[in-house]
């Protein structure tokens, strides 16, 4: 009867270990510039994490969400905290490229699946073994520029200046952006550069005037990149001036005010998303995310970023039961098969427009995600050929 009584016991801990390991959590590190220059971004991303699944197939998803500050060393911390401490089975994250490409050796020595929500192709490119485990969902810097190229080239621009963030983000933007323009037929004529946290950039905005340019593309990112867009106007300059879709958001518009009325940008569809025709592919889904944001947070609060963090949600969404059926959370397998499921998503719509990945793709954009856009009376305006 002990016997009996004993193998019942051992039975029973086997059955409840049985059930704890099948019905373990997922869990999905976040890290994100909540505070710091580029809470503009990471503000929305946040709020967006809290809509994302509860549950994906079958499981609970947990989310640990960290404020890195818009600081390189705090984001690589963060990583490091969410692998090593917290076991993630995978990681969101972070806002800007700086921080973006100082994660990719913490995660990829981890073997942790990333989606970053910063915007350079670098973090995803030139792939290796190392990127292999980073994908992106805002839209190759690359893909933007030659939108703002061609848009420059069609409405009789010749010559740019180029003022932009002195960090990745700038650096990577005026490489692509310096390929796209000698596509089109364009000549860049200055070559500047100021930090986030700078209070002017009067000299350099000075330097680019002197070249006389038809046209200046301002690579910043945020409300800093409202600094320049000021001081140009401030130093009457009377040329176009464009930005990128790193300043797709409100709060950017509300910086800079009538100063940037008139300016030009390449953005994701969501921006604009009420303004887009039926035919759009895109419609629905960034009207889904529109919705649900602003039901949360209230009518007009929606931002590109922020829809950056749902389309991440919707990555994993999908690609989360694909893994389920090789491993459990919690093991290196699972990873690995999460990892293999999020470079194989195919005909995904998302906020910004449908995503394709492949191994060699850990974006998957084409051009159904981006449309161009003005700013008028402080407002948004999708603009035709």
């Amino acid at each position: 009867m002990k016997m009996n009584r004993w193998m019942q016991a051992v039975l029973a801990a086997g059955l409840v270990c049985g059930v704890t390991a099948a019905s373990a959590q997922v869990k999905i590190g976040v890290t994100v510039s909540a505070t710091g220059p580029a809470a503009s971004l990471g503000i929305p991303e946040k709020n967006t994490i809290a809509l994302l699944p509860k549950e994906i197939g079958g499981k609970r998803v947990d989310y640990i969400v960290l404020d890195d500050a818009s600081d390189t060393s705090r984001a690589v911390q963060n990583a490091r905290k969410l692998i090593d401490e917290d076991h993630v089975d995978a990681i969101i994250g972070s806002s800007v490229t700086p921080n973006s490409l100082a994660m990719i050796d913490t995660v990829a020595q981890g073997k942790t699946p990333t989606i970053s929500l910063a915007a350079s192709a670098q973090i995803i490119a030139p792939m290796d073994a190392k990127r292999a485990w980073v994908f992106k969902t805002p839209q190759n810097d690359r893909l933007m520029a030659d939108a703002i190229a061609g848009y420059m080239a069609k409405h009789g621009v010749k010559t740019v200046g180029f003022i932009g963030f002195a960090d990745a983000y700038g650096e990577g933007w005026y490489a692509v952006f310096n390929a796209a323009a000698a596509a089109n037929g364009l000549k860049i004529v200055s070559n500047e550069r100021y930090n986030r946290t700078d209070a002017s950039v009067t000299g350099q905005v000075l330097k680019a005037l002197s070249a006389n340019p038809d046209a200046i593309l301002i690579a910043g990112a945020g409300t800093p990149a409202a600094l320049p867009a000021k001081t140009l106007k401030e130093r009457g300059y009377k040329g176009k001036v464009y930005q990128t879709h790193g300043v797709a958001n409100n709060d950017f518009l509300r910086v800079c005010g009538k100063d940037c009325d008139g300016e030009l940008l390449p953005a994701g569809p969501v921006l604009v998303t009420d303004q887009l025709p039926d035919s759009n592919p895109v419609k629905k889904p960034s009207q889904a995310y529109k919705a649900a944001y602003e039901k949360a947070y209230g009518a007009g609060t929606v931002a590109t970023f922020g829809g950056h963090a749902w389309d991440a949600g919707l990555m994993l969404s999908r690609a989360i039961p694909e893994a389920l059926k090789k491993a459990q959370p919690g093991t290196e397998a699972f990873r690995e098969a999460l990892r293999s499921a999020l470079e194989n998503v195919k005909d995904l719509p998302v906020s910004h427009g449908m995503i394709n990945t492949a191994p060699t793709d850990h974006n998957g954009f084409d051009t159904r995600a981006r449309v161009m856009v003005q700013i008028v009376d402080d407002k948004w305006k999708l603009l035709g050929d």
